[in-house]
């Protein structure tokens, strides 16, 4: 909106200035203002909208000193422009190459504090696992939170000892948020006649629907190289990944994969997943993706533009990273 033309009488000047400074400085309601100066309600609210278009109120936000080189709002704001988020999150500098629960403890404690900001008493929260969400249930404390149900999303039994902290991130985050545990005890895959027969059994297709329909989703991104917790623990061996990398996967949400504009990926894992589709992530209102670190980059990207997140939690190279990535796609 142009600017007020600076035509207005000195009188006028004087109470857009008297109401800018109850406002703004004084903190007076609009009805305290209009009563102060003898005018209506609606006049006190255009006296001190007038202030702000005739430049006679400048409004600056001071990051302190300290806290500096972990503040990045400006970052923040322009991924959520970007990519269409409800909320990022970009924390400071995080050293590469981390990987390990411990590490995303700084990434963690805000996505603690969006789920505290997110989860209401009645809600469902799905989890896929991995580090990310193991470091989140550990942050957890008493009273963060409260919501109604916890339920695991991906399947995770496998034939090796890989441990993959389900028990662990469910047990925790339904002590700590005071909610009912539901557990997929199940593969994460199978040939497509066990995986039809599992979403049929009572029990199991309980716990898949819950974890369709939750309210609030919280989950890391795995890549398509030998570092992913898939192959560590024997999940995929290098054939599917040489699969997958032909079929253009960059990244993968609960054991399923999609490209780097987003869009799932098919071939003979899709119909043998037993996890969560990305089309109920994508539908879900509220979804968390907690990751960061170069190793990630191309995922991080790859789910933002599949609309598989409406909150990211990353640091600030990686949200510097996807900027330009991003930027450099629009200007083409």
């Amino acid at each position: 909106m142009a600017p007020e033309p600076r035509s207005s009488s000195p009188e006028e000047i004087r109470l857009a200035l008297r109401a800018a400074q109850l406002y703004h400085i004084e903190g007076a309601t609009q009805a305290e203002i209009a009563a102060t100066l003898g005018v209506s309600r609606p006049t006190a609210g255009r006296l001190i909208a007038r202030a702000r278009a005739q430049g006679l109120v400048r409004i600056e936000i001071v990051v302190p000193d300290e806290l500096r080189d972990d503040m990045h709002t400006d970052t923040e704001r322009e991924l959520e422009a970007a990519f269409g988020l409800t909320e990022a999150v970009v924390l400071g500098h995080v050293p590469d190459g981390y990987g390990s629960p411990p590490s995303f403890a700084p990434l963690a404690r805000s996505a603690v504090s969006a789920l505290g900001r997110r989860l209401r008493a009645q809600h469902t929260l799905g989890f896929t696992w991995g580090p990310e969400t193991i470091a989140v249930a550990t942050e957890l404390r008493p009273h963060a939170a409260r919501c109604a149900t916890v339920v695991q999303m991906d399947g995770s039994l496998t034939s090796s000892d890989y441990q993959t902290g389900v028990e662990f991130t469910l047990g925790r985050c339904a002590t700590q948020l005071q909610a009912t545990p539901v557990r997929l005890h199940a593969p994460l895959y199978a040939d497509p006649a066990t995986v039809t027969a599992l979403e049929q059994d009572s029990v199991l297709g309980r716990a898949m629907a819950l974890g369709r329909e939750a309210e609030v989703m919280m989950f890391g991104v795995g890549t398509v190289t030998t570092a992913t917790t898939l192959f560590e623990g024997s999940f995929l061996d290098t054939a599917l990944l040489d699969e997958l990398r032909g079929l253009g996967a960059v990244g993968e949400i609960g054991g399923r994969f999609f490209r780097s504009d987003g869009t799932d990926v098919s071939g003979s894992l899709a119909g043998r997943t037993v996890s969560v589709g990305l089309d109920a992530i994508r539908a879900c209102e509220s979804t968390i993706l907690i990751s960061g670190g170069s190793t990630k980059h191309d995922a991080i990207l790859g789910a933002l533009r599949g609309g598989l997140a409406t909150i990211l939690v990353t640091d600030i190279d990686c949200a510097r990273w996807l900027l330009e990535k991003e930027g450099g796609l629009r200007a083409l």
